[in-house]
């Protein structure tokens, strides 16, 4: 007992650390001098420091052990002492894995130094440099996933065995910091402890649900008890089961408009009913009562604004101050597609563009002639003068299909029709005189035989000029800080400018589709003639003028409806 008071006593002093004395320089080759670095004190507790003549560090708990006759290990810690300080990766080759001769002699020296500590808690107390290193391996963990998080980007990879050449996001961008950060290198990945990487699936996915629920709690919080209404929409996932997504929509403490993705159930079924009960469920999750929504915004699906068994008719019963906004970029693009439908001339019009993607976009060599043409013709412009180069400018396109629920593709198209129209003709005859492919070469003829008449030249003028007018109108709709005010005045506006160009804009309109066909040598028709539709008999409309036709029965009557 005596023995074991003294041990005491001489473990209680602790590491001499001078940390206001000045270490001298050591010159290791070459001109370079490197000295003790005092931070390693707060980095490394059991370090200690000789200021005797020899000038090098020891580990204060081997040390002791080995001169108790405890144990001690036998590097140039404890030995010799420590003098290489351009080599301070050595410290953590001193300390170790968790069962290194450095941690058990850390063991024996808490065991004397707090002799009434069970075993229990001797086996499962962690070091102050254990704990460090855990927190920064943890932190590092969480640094990649939240970056990986944030980008959209996935995190495990198809073979992540050490001979991988890419064992995935998560485990590559971990490697690169360990490689751009010493103090992360030292505790993750390989020099970590087998048990404790911090890397496993099951880790990973633990630290990503950790993440989601701290963001969640964030933005409850930022709610708050004041009023919020919802978004609701749903969809089939990649494996055809029916999610249901929920946002939140509210004003935060600074007075700006914020719309928070709170989470995305799977429901049985797209029902009214269920659809509620899922809503009332995620809302109930988070704290959320139903009495504090205030608006309900969805699609224009029966389901969804029925006024009987509707989803916004069941909300509003028990909330009466929920009010129903049909998403007014769902309005509009239903109303240009009912547009595109309803008229014979738009629906035409599509099935062209349709019929030249078909053709051209069939393959990638195709596509590439395409692009090669356009910047022959660009090149060819800007020296003529009659383009300018700059950042920014004369741009690669490219002829993307369109899509009845992302109407802006529609207008894009258009756009890039017009612009690429010269290298398509010149693409459709290349593939017209190609006799290897009949049937593509008759396709192509169809559709070049098709965009090189008047009809085609206008209507894609006119749609180009409409859908121009409306995509301003569709991209101020989706903006996250709209209000119900202001969209209605937009609306507004719009509904002005189509006015306007169907009142007054006529003749600009048409000295536009005029000057096109002349440039691109297409026959303009005579406004006073006969009308004849392309490709087809006159069917005993010989009383209709080209005027009467382009003007009343298309250009006025598509801007009307």
């Amino acid at each position: 007992m005596d023995q074991d008071a003294v041990r005491r006593v001489y473990i209680q002093r602790g590491p001499c650390q001078p940390l206001t004395h000045k270490f001298p320089q050591s010159n290791f080759g070459g001109g370079t001098l490197r000295r003790f670095n005092r931070s390693w004190f707060k980095k490394y507790t059991w370090l200690e420091y000789s200021q005797k003549m020899l000038h090098f560090a020891l580990c204060a708990i081997c040390l002791r052990m080995k001169l108790l006759k405890l144990q001690g290990g036998g590097d140039a810690f404890v030995v010799n002492g420590f003098r290489s300080w351009n080599r301070p990766v050595r410290f953590r080759k001193h300390i170790g894995g968790v069962n290194s001769a450095h941690n058990q002699d850390l063991q024996k020296f808490e065991d004397i130094k707090n002799p009434k500590t069970s075993i229990q808690t001797s086996l499962t107390q962690a070091s102050d440099q254990a704990k460090h290193d855990y927190r920064v391996r943890l932190t590092a963990s969480l640094q990649c996933l939240r970056f990986l998080l944030r980008q959209g980007l996935a995190f495990r990879g198809h073979d992540e065995s050490e001979d991988s050449n890419n064992k995935g996001n998560f485990l590559e961008l971990l490697q690169w910091f360990a490689e751009k950060n010493e103090d992360v290198g030292n505790v993750v990945l390989k020099n970590a402890p087998g048990n404790n990487q911090m890397t496993t699936p099951s880790i990973q996915k633990d630290l990503i649900n950790s993440c989601a629920k701290e963001t969640t709690k964030a933005i409850v919080n930022d709610i708050g008890d004041d009023y919020f209404g919802i978004l609701v929409d749903e969809s089939s996932d990649a494996s055809q089961k029916e999610q249901m997504a929920l946002c939140v929509r509210y004003v935060d403490k600074k007075g700006m408009i914020m719309e928070r993705f709170l989470g995305i159930v799977h429901v049985r079924d797209t029902t009214a009913l269920s659809l509620k009960e899922a809503i009332l469920s995620l809302l109930n999750e988070h704290s959320l009562s139903l009495s504090r929504v205030r608006g309900q915004g969805y699609d224009g699906a029966s389901n969804m604004k029925g006024e009987i068994n509707g989803l916004k008719t069941l909300i509003k019963n028990e909330t009466s101050s929920a009010y129903y906004i049909h998403c007014f970029a769902h309005q509009l693009q239903l109303t240009l597609v009912a547009v595109s439908k309803k008229r014979k001339d738009c629906g035409w019009l599509f099935d062209t563009l349709c019929d030249l993607l078909n053709v051209v976009g069939v393959s990638c060599k195709r596509k590439d002639v395409l692009r090669g043409k356009q910047a022959e013709k660009v090149t060819k412009a800007i020296e003529n003068g009659e383009r300018e180069s700059g950042k920014s400018k004369n741009q690669e396109l490219a002829l993307a299909r369109r899509c009845d629920t992302r109407w802006g593709s529609c207008y894009k198209l258009m756009v890039n029709v017009i612009a690429l129209y010269p290298a398509i003709r010149e693409v459709l005859d290349l593939i017209g005189d190609d006799a290897r492919n009949c049937d593509d070469a008759r396709k192509a003829d169809n559709v070049s035989f098709a965009i090189e008449s008047f009809d085609f030249i206008f209507m894609i003028h006119l749609m180009k000029t409409i859908f121009g007018i409306v995509n301003e109108l569709n991209k101020a709709l989706q903006k996250g800080d709209q209000d119900i005010v202001n969209a209605m005045s937009l609306v507004s506006l719009t509904k002005e400018r189509l006015q306007d160009m169907r009142e007054s804009g006529w003749d600009n309109f048409l000295t536009t589709t005029t000057t096109f066909c002349e440039k691109n040598g297409i026959s303009v028709l005579d406004m006073n003639g006969v009308y004849t539709p392309p490709g087809r008999k006159k069917r005993g409309r010989l009383d209709t003028t080209n005027m009467h036709h382009f003007r009343i029965e298309v250009f006025f009557s598509v801007i009307d409806l």
